[in-house]
């Protein structure tokens, strides 16, 4: 039985390659832990789906613990347990159900299963208060490029387009690796993007005015790797700044562009951004410039609420209890490709 009108909701993220757990009264975030396994995946330049697994089974412990310290809670003051179900990776996914099916059982608690993309959305509630009712969100990772349409993040949300090929984030990566600039591409693209010329190489905009709010990036990889193919071949040096700056532009000129298309067809007044690549510097920068344009309300969690994390999965699962839902059976299963 939820025991206040503000839950006390942990939640447990692992759809990808970082463990977090985090712990919200309501819209008040107390706790948000996180290990990532990021290192280990360097090497490989992108995310393995058996050493993200293994990860999560090693610091699920240690994470919750930690989680628990850092809101001065104990297991007995939780209201409910909440847990990514999907989308993500198939091995990683059923470690965080799994250990959410085994606290929840053996402390008698409530569980639910949350939707990651609908999670991203429901974290900007810990900082900016209830969500505006519709709204449009664009999300983006290493793993999605979604546009919502948003009407009730607990029980109605429209997915209306998304990527038919690579994602922004995975185009990051992909351009960071043709760049040796290693892995994690985004913050490293975003850092040296500062110093080149966004306009110093035109880029294609894949899908940019197809009618559609779908987005494609593999094109745009290929463009960037195709160039500084060139370059080399040519024996002249890679301007990685200008690349880098060029690259960046095009992808955030077609989110942005598309996010504030579907918010103008749809009389939609207030867009959020999220997902790991909504922590970018000039997406944000980008998005709110066009959205005081067109006279649209831009909300974005901070940075670090971008990113995976158990916060967003904890918010989550407060409001789905708040709006009386009923709770997830405890054969609740892993869903990779888990839609709305």
């Amino acid at each position: 039985m939820i025991r206040d009108s503000e839950p006390l909701v942990l939640g447990i993220e692992t759809s990808c390659d970082e463990t977090g757990v985090g712990i919200v009264r309501g819209h008040t975030l107390l706790a948000d832990a996180v290990a990532s396994s990021v290192e280990e995946h360097a090497r490989f330049g992108g995310v393995v789906p058996e050493v993200a697994s293994r990860a999560h089974l090693e610091a699920m412990g240690p994470t919750i613990e930690r989680a628990l310290a850092d809101a001065g809670v104990a297991f007995d003051d939780l209201d409910a347990f909440a847990v990514t179900a999907g989308p993500g990776l198939p091995g990683a996914l059923m470690v965080g159900v799994a250990a959410a099916k085994a606290y929840a059982l053996s402390l008698g608690k409530p569980l639910y299963g949350v939707n990651h993309l609908a999670a991203h959305v429901a974290v900007d509630q810990l900082e900016h208060g209830a969500l505006p009712k519709p709204c449009v969100a664009l999300l983006v990772s290493g793993g999605h490029s979604s546009l919502l349409l948003v009407p009730d993040i607990a029980g109605e949300v429209h997915s209306l387009g998304a990527t038919v090929d690579d994602a922004a984030g995975e185009a990051f990566d992909k351009v960071a690796r043709v760049l040796d600039l290693g892995f994690p591409g985004g913050p490293v693209i975003d850092r040296r993007a500062r110093e080149g010329d966004p306009a110093a190489i035109p880029f294609p905009r894949g899908k940019y005015d197809d009618g559609t709010y779908d987005f494609s990036f593999s094109g745009l990889k290929t463009a960037v790797a195709r160039w500084v193919e060139a370059r080399e071949r040519a024996g002249e040096p890679v301007p990685v700044a200008d690349v880098a700056a060029s690259f960046q532009e095009a992808v955030v000129d077609v989110l942005t562009h598309k996010a504030l298309k579907v918010c103008r067809d749809n009389g939609v007044k207030d867009l959020l951004i999220g997902g790991g690549v909504a922590a970018n510097s000039r997406l944000r920068a980008l998005a709110q410039e066009r959205c005081d344009a067109a006279g649209i309300r831009l909300r974005a969690p901070r940075p670090k609420l971008c990113t995976d994390n158990g916060a967003m999965v904890a918010a989550m699962g407060a409001e789905l209890i708040s709006t009386g839902r009923p709770p997830s059976p405890l054969d609740l299963p892993a869903d990779s490709s888990l839609a709305f």
